[in-house]
């Protein structure tokens, strides 16, 4: 995240893109208020004209590449 403002909670499965609808993976927290929530590729897409406007941007596409917790020692 950039800027100054408090950090936001951790985005989640129920966190969806408000381009497609898919999974959000990054938060574009507004200036004047509001934020806005975009998968990976939508994120990519709209993160740096929404920077220069002031937003502060949230990014957890890293977690995209994680192996689940839960996932079996073969495939860690």
């Amino acid at each position: 995240m950039t800027g100054a403002l408090a950090p936001s909670k951790p985005l989640t499965a129920v966190d969806r893109c408000d381009r497609c609808g898919a999974q959000a993976y990054v938060r574009a927290v507004l200036s004047g208020g509001g934020d806005l929530l975009f998968c990976a590729h939508h994120g990519r897409k709209f993160s740096e004209a929404l920077r220069s406007n002031g937003a502060d941007i949230q990014d957890e596409t890293d977690r995209l590449i994680e192996t689940p917790a839960i996932a079996p020692d073969k495939e860690r």
